[in-house]
């Protein structure tokens, strides 16, 4: 399996990825792909932040999420909800 870094995902925010839950899935916006800080040491990847937006009403638990992306695949990703806007909630995968 590739390692996921920024680039994989900077050209497509905005864009739609689906959550595989149960037997459907559940529409994911990435919002915003944005490098992380990082200390003078070395690295296997540079960090990086993802933040998603769904406009459901139900609050999805922090968890693993199997997201499917036309460009990008089929990749386990693990969201935190992190914020509640008028649009929906917010939610956060850091990759370090």
């Amino acid at each position: 399996m590739e390692l996921l870094t920024l680039d994989h995902f900077s050209s497509h925010v905005n864009e739609t990825y689906s959550a595989v839950l149960n037997d459907g899935e559940v529409p994911f916006v990435l919002v915003e792909a944005r490098a992380l800080s990082t200390q003078p040491q070395q690295t296997v990847r540079a960090p990086f932040s993802l933040l998603f937006r769904n406009a459901s009403a139900f609050l999805f638990p922090q968890q693993t999420y199997v997201m499917r992306h036309a460009s990008i695949g089929e990749v386990g990703i693990f969201l935190v909800p992190v914020a509640r806007e008028r649009e929906g909630f917010l939610y956060q995968a850091i990759f370090n």
